[in-house]
């Protein structure tokens, strides 16, 4: 990620100890020292000394109550890719506080946001004894923290192992943790160790990283990407906060651009040179894009899907990334730039010369975009029954404020956003983009709204994510709503009875029907639960409905869960339907697939929608 991105940390010693002072004081006034004066978590008797000294800092920090623990490691790998802060912070209690909190923690790790973990632990005295939640946190964590993972044992200890912590979850862009047993947080602070043998004075001032490759590297990449006649980008959330770079490269080399899950507010997606979304929730021009182009150039990304590159010996490829670890792992790249993406771009400007204005290659692009949008279009106001979910997503992106954040879950909801929701400059976009867990998108919305209480924001959730934890974090909401300068929170519940994304994989992989006894959910009135909790509820059965729902709740004075009836027989066409996959599809219906008029129904007119040859009009 762009070093531009990250922000500013704040002045060292915010504020001084007070007298008396424990080590749970010093050691939150030591992160606060990083920028850290937010906490995710949940309390419990392993931590009480930790939210005591919270308590003590008369609001100069804040810890937010969520309803789980895995919630807390989702939101502070959220509050870092919102924006609200340089680190995340999770708080929770022993055992299974630490347990529950795991899953939200690997979302940070393998989607490389700078956390730091906080886990309660049994009191040094009882360690050993079997006491009650006593577990092996650093056998337990050493996995999901493998940077930097370390007990307190020692007043003495509280400034390198806090700076040490937030050095490396800043540096390596990963997840760092600290087990605290209970009572070494309310011994005395000793925020000045002796200048003696065995204790440490550390540094709380941040480290300087990567910036510019050297000029011999950037001549090289320049000669490579300008020799090329159809040159593609793929931009990943490293480019984020390099946005105006990446748009002036992409005018130099006359470029299509591609763009991950995460990088989706790196471009502006209504410009026709910028084919969207890749891999297998992708559009058709960026397949196209990677299949017909002579050179790549990869910004901040490490997409897995191989085969949604060009072929081995098709492309030239360069690829700047600020890890030289992550460099020609996907691709084989003759150019590996290490660097920060917003001061490595402009520097290989300077070497690129020259634009090389309109091109037939550009012009090929932006008609197969053209192309692929309106057949999207076209899809989307298919009927079904009873609402289709791609209106929904159609519908919305044109009525999106300038400056809505968006939470995206994981499952069908993920393949509606790439394929519909235009995303322009201002706004802000994320989900769970490698772990890839269903129940992210709630408390990603909510650390959205917790660094930017000020902003609209719109969740997109599926029915299974929404059971998952969705139905608990609305208590989340309702809790704090009214504190936000902005009430506007929108939930969409895609209600379709079925994990849809599950039943679709297993339907084309395997070619076995869907398993009611595994996939069928249960139908819930989420809008009435919404209604509950004091929050406003709207139901979505028709798609007449979907344009006025969404006005409403977008002008909303509180927020509001919508509760849309969706088809679950609607399909995720890929950009590049495999014989495979054809061939799978057709025998789960053979094999008594219960949903095998609606495949039916709904596969037609997807198939020829998609895939039909077309000119834009």
């Amino acid at each position: 990620m762009s070093a531009d991105h990250i922000g500013t940390l704040v002045p060292a010693d915010p504020w001084p100890l007070p007298r008396g002072a424990t080590v749970a004081d010093h050691i939150v006034q030591r992160l606060a020292c990083w920028g850290v004066r937010r906490y995710f978590g949940f309390p419990g008797d392993g931590i009480n000394g930790m939210t005591s000294a919270l308590q003590r800092t008369d609001e100069q920090t804040q810890f937010v109550q969520v309803r789980h623990e895995e919630t807390a490691g989702f939101a502070a790998s959220a509050h870092v890719k919102y924006g609200g802060g340089p680190i995340g912070a999770v708080l929770v209690t022993s055992g299974p506080g630490a347990i529950h909190a795991l899953n939200g923690l690997y979302d940070a790790k393998l989607d490389h946001q700078p956390v730091v973990a906080l886990v309660g632990h049994t009191a040094l005295t009882a360690e050993g004894g079997g006491y009650y939640q006593e577990v092996d946190l650093l056998a337990l964590y050493k996995d999901v923290a493998a940077a930097f993972l370390a007990q307190l044992d020692h007043p003495s200890q509280v400034r390198h192992l806090v700076d040490r912590a937030c050095r490396t979850a800043l540096a390596r862009r990963t997840v760092a943790a600290l087990v605290l047993p209970l009572d070494v947080q309310d011994l005395d602070a000793m925020p000045n160790p002796p200048h003696a043998h065995g204790y440490y004075h550390t540094s709380s001032v941040p480290s300087s990283g990567p910036t510019v490759p050297p000029e011999t590297d950037l001549r090289h990449a320049a000669e490579v990407l300008a020799s090329g006649e159809r040159v593609a980008m793929l931009v990943g959330q490293g480019a984020l906060g390099a946005e105006n770079e990446v748009r002036e490269v992409a005018h130099r080399l006359g470029a299509g651009v591609a763009t991950a899950l995460l990088g989706f507010t790196a471009v502006d997606h209504r410009e026709p040179w910028v084919t969207g979304a890749i891999g297998l929730l992708g559009t058709r021009p960026s397949w196209q894009l990677m299949k017909e182009c002579d050179r790549l150039l990869i910004v901040g990304s490490n997409m897995p899907y191989s085969e949604f590159y060009p072929p081995p010996g098709q492309a030239r490829a360069v690829q700047i990334d600020h890890d030289g670890t992550q460099l020609g792992l996907r691709y084989p790249t003759e150019v590996n730039l290490t660097g920060d993406a917003a001061p490595t771009l402009r520097a290989l400007l300077r070497e690129l010369g020259p634009g090389l204005g309109p091109t037939r290659w550009r012009q090929t692009i932006a008609g197969a975009t053209a192309a692929w949008r309106q057949s999207q279009r076209e899809l989307a106001e298919q009927n079904a029954n009873p609402v289709n979910p791609q209106l929904l997503f159609a519908s919305l992106s044109e009525r999106l404020p300038d400056d809505v954040m968006l939470a995206v879950d994981c499952g069908t909801t993920t393949a509606w956003y790439a394929r519909h929701v235009k995303v322009r400059p201002g706004m802000l976009a994320s989900l769970s983009g490698t772990l890839l867990s269903m129940g992210g998108a709630m408390p990603y919305a909510l650390a959205a709204k917790f660094a930017h209480p000020d902003r609209p924001l719109v969740a997109l959730i599926g029915d299974g994510a929404m059971q998952m934890n969705g139905v608990n974090e609305l208590i989340t909401v309702a809790k704090y709503w009214q504190g936000w300068a902005d009430p506007r929170f929108v939930v969409l519940v895609l209600n379709n009875r079925d994990l849809a994304f599950v039943s679709w994989e297993q339907r084309s992989t395997e070619g076995t029907p869907m398993f009611p006894d595994s996939q069928q959910l249960p139908d819930i009135a989420y809008h009435r639960w919404g209604e509950v909790l004091g929050l406003r509820g709207e139901l979505v059965d028709h798609p007449d409905q979907v344009a006025e729902v969404w006005d409403r709740a977008l002008r909303a004075d509180r927020p509001t869960v919508i509760n849309a009836l969706v088809d679950p027989a609607e399909l995720m066409m890929p950009p590049h339907f495999t014989v495979d996959q054809a061939r799978n599809t057709a025998a789960a219906m053979l094999r008594g697939d219960t949903d095998w008029a609606g495949i039916v129904r709904r596969g037609l007119p997807s198939v020829v929608t998609t895939y039909r040859p077309r000119s834009a009009r």
